[in-house]
């Protein structure tokens, strides 16, 4: 399965310490070198910057041959969606909800940090409730009736009969 993951989902996994559900879930993961570039930031939190210092063997970095003038995003978000494009990406991992739109319109498969974790919630992995409490005390940003949808599910996925 071919990954291309933008900065956020990475920033995000890194902070709350669940950056090895990348490789679990997708084995490789590739960025291109702009989505580096806002990993190792002077405003990335230091975590983030200490993880991109030292990437994984599953982490790839690979440049897009070039970038879809059309895509009106910021540098890393233009940078994986070209990628993703080229390289005829199964998925590719976003947060941000114009990037999302704008990949969806160009037919590539999206998800985000969300997804991640109820993906490995589902296989049992992590428990989601603890987790989505950490992500929370980040600065992450998803709507209240969102967080509480993935909870209820995944306390109704683990409801045992009788």
């Amino acid at each position: 399965m071919i990954i291309v993951s933008d900065t956020s989902p990475i920033n995000y996994l890194v902070l709350i310490d669940e950056i090895e559900l990348l490789p679990k879930l997708f084995e490789q993961v590739i960025i291109p070198p702009a989505v580096e570039k806002e990993l190792r930031h002077p405003a990335a939190p230091k975590a983030v910057k200490q993880w991109i210092n030292s990437p994984p063997a599953w982490l790839e970095i690979r440049d897009a041959s070039a970038l879809d003038p059309t895509i009106h995003l910021d540098a890393g978000e233009t940078a994986a969606i070209s990628l993703a494009l080229e390289i005829n990406a199964d998925q590719i991992l976003l947060d941000d909800k114009k990037a999302v739109k704008v990949a969806i319109a160009r037919g590539l498969g999206v998800a985000g940090t969300l997804n991640v974790l109820e993906l490995a919630a589902i296989r049992g992995w992590i428990d989601l409730p603890t987790v989505l409490a950490k992500l929370q005390k980040t600065n992450f940003r998803a709507l209240p009736d969102l967080i509480q949808k993935l909870l209820d599910e995944d306390a109704q996925r683990n409801q045992r009969p009788g």
